[in-house]
C-alpha cells in the first residue's frame, strides 16, 4: 500500500487476518488484481511527486497574486457555513499574507496537510479509475486527467487542515496557518475541477455542499448540540460518501452509467474505511472517538469490546455495497481485478486494527468500558 502505514500490510500483519491471507494469496499466484494493484501503486508514485509540486506552486501562485486576502477569507467562510473555529482575525490574515510569500514555508506546510493516509491510499485509485473510463471511452487526455484528480485530490485534503482546526488533536502550533491555508487550497481545487469541463464542476459543487453538511453534523454530534443516534451518524457519514462518491463520478467525467456504479462503489468504500479509522484513532489516541460507530454500539449495548465488534460489521456492510457495485461492472472491464484487489486492502485495514485492539490492547478495552460508565 502507499500509506504512512505501510507496516500493516507486511507478510507477517497479512498472515494476522483473513482478507490479509487472500491478499498474500493473489500475490503469490499473481493473479490480474495483485498485477494492476501493483502496476498503479507504481505508476502513481511518480505522478504523485508531480502532483506534490503542481499543488504547492499552485497555492504559493494563489497567495502571492491575491491583492484582497481579506475577502477571499470571509468569501471561503460564507461557503463553508460560516465557522467561526476556521475564521482569523482581519491583522492576522494580513501578517499571514505576507509570511505566507515565502515559498519555504507554504511547501512545508501543504507538506504537513499532505500527510495523510487518505491521500496517498486515494491517488493511485483515481489513476486507475481514470485509466478505466479512458479504456472504454478513448478520453486519454493527460491534461483533463490530471485536472480532475489534482482537484478532487486537493478539495481531499481540505478536510485535513479543517479537521485538525476544528479537533485541536495535533499540529497545534500550525492551526492558524491552515486557517490561512484553507481558502487557496478550496480555489485551487476549483480551478483545476472547472478546467476539466462544467458538467464535471457541478458535480463537485453538490458533493462538497453534502460533504460540508456531514462534516456540520459531525461536529454538532461531537459537541452534543444533537442526538447521537443511528439517522444522525449516517447523515454525518456524508463527509466520507460524498467526497470519495463525487471523486468517483468524476473519474470518469461524469458519464453515465459508469458514474453512478463509481459513484457507490467509491462511497460505500469510503464509509467502510471511516469504521477501520475509527478503530484505528481509537488505539493511538487511547480515547473512543466521539461521534463514531465505536461510542454508538457501546452505549447501546454498554458493552465497548461489542461496539468495536458491531463497528467491524458494520464496516462489512459498507463494503458489501461496494462489491454489488462491482457486479454492475462487466466482466472484461480493465480495472474491476483491480478494484477487487482494492476492497481487500479495505477489508484488512479494518480487520487489522479490530484484531489489534481486542487482541493486544486488553488494557484500552478496560480503560474504554471505565470511561463508558463514568459518562
Amino acid at each position: 500500500m502507499s500509506s504512512k502505514d505501510d507496516y500493516i500490510f507486511e507478510k507477517r500483519n497479512l498472515l494476522r487476518t483473513p482478507s490479509g491471507r487472500k491478499i498474500l494469496k493473489s500475490g503469490l499466484v499473481k493473479d490480474r488484481g495483485y498485477n494492476l494493484f501493483k502496476y498503479y501503486l507504481t505508476e502513481s508514485k511518480i505522478e504523485y511527486a508531480k502532483f506534490i509540486q503542481r499543488y504547492k506552486d499552485g497555492i504559493h501562485q494563489l497567495i502571492i497574486s491575491d491583492q484582497t486576502p481579506v475577502e477571499t477569507h470571509n468569501r471561503f467562510l460564507e461557503q463553508v457555513g460560516d465557522s467561526t473555529e476556521l475564521q482569523l482575525d482581519y491583522d492576522k490574515i494580513l501578517l499571514f499574507s505576507n509570511k505566507m510569500r515565502e515559498k519555504e514555508i507554504v511547501f512545508d506546510r501543504i507538506d504537513r496537510i499532505l500527510n495523510s493516509n487518505f491521500v496517498k491510499m486515494t491517488f493511485p485509485v483515481f489513476y486507475a479509475l481514470y485509466d478505466g473510463f479512458a479504456s472504454l471511452s478513448g478520453q486519454n487526455n493527460d491534461r483533463i486527467r490530471n485536472n480532475v484528480i489534482d482537484g478532487h485530490l486537493i478539495a481531499i485534503d481540505l478536510s485535513e487542515p479543517m479537521d485538525r482546526i476544528l479537533d485541536k488533536d495535533e499540529d497545534l502550533d500550525y492551526l492558524e496557518d491552515y486557517k490561512f491555508l484553507n481558502p487557496y487550497i478550496l480555489m485551487l481545487a476549483k480551478q483545476n475541477i472547472k478546467n476539466a469541463g462544467p458538467e464535471v464542476y457541478e458535480v463537485f459543487k453538490t458533493g462538497f455542499a453534502d460533504a460540508l453538511l456531514g462534516q456540520k453534523i459531525d461536529y454538532e454530534l461531537k459537541i452534543k448540540s444533537i442526538e447521537l443516534s443511528y439517522d444522525n451518524l449516517e447523515r454525518s457519514y456524508k463527509k466520507y460518501r460524498s467526497v470519495l462518491g463525487t471523486a468517483g463520478r468524476n473519474m470518469c467525467l461524469n458519464r453515465n452509467p459508469l458514474s453512478e456504479i463509481y459513484y457507490i462503489g467509491m462511497a460505500k468504500a469510503a464509509e467502510c474505511v471511516g469504521c477501520g479509522n475509527e478503530i484505528q484513532d481509537a488505539i493511538l489516541t487511547r480515547g473512543i472517538k466521539s461521534p463514531s460507530w465505536p461510542l454508538y454500539y457501546s452505549i447501546l449495548t454498554n458493552d465497548v469490546k461489542m461496539g468495536f465488534k458491531l463497528t467491524l460489521e458494520k464496516s462489512k456492510a459498507y463494503l458489501a455495497e461496494a462489491y454489488l457495485a462491482l457486479e454492475m461492472l462487466n466482466d472484461d472491464f480493465k480495472i474491476k481485478p483491480f478494484l477487487k484487489f482494492l476492497f481487500l486492502t479495505v477489508s484488512h485495514y479494518n480487520e487489522y486494527w479490530y484484531r489489534e485492539l481486542v487482541t493486544n490492547r486488553n488494557d484500552l478495552l478496560e480503560k474504554f468500558q471505565t470511561d463508558l460508565q463514568e459518562k
